[in-house]
């Protein structure tokens, strides 16, 4: 991203409104990545998913970190019984 360049320049007295505008970047982008490194949002899934990744040696895909999760009792993904249809939307899953 060109955002840690803008901040670069900003700390050098040019105006982010100029930067942005060569960089071809929004400002409001601009200040809206910088807002969110100030306040990363961490959730406890995504904490046991990271523990659980790097348990495997950094080798496991998302299915197997699904798996290893479900086996700790933490559920991640669309709740179940349920299955994207063709438009790609989850549709619920109908007992035949």
């Amino acid at each position: 991203m060109s955002y840690p360049l803008i901040t670069l320049l900003q700390q050098k007295a040019i105006p982010v409104q100029q930067s942005c505008r060569v960089l071809e970047v929004s400002r409001s982008g601009f200040y809206e990545a910088r807002r969110r490194l100030a306040h990363p949002i961490i959730c406890k899934t995504s904490t046991h998913l990271r523990a659980a990744f790097m348990a495997s040696h950094q080798s496991y895909g998302s299915r197997r970190l699904v798996t290893a999760l479900e086996a700790q009792d933490i559920h991640v993904g669309p709740p179940s019984g349920t299955s994207p249809d063709a438009s790609g939307r989850l549709k619920a899953g109908l007992e035949t």
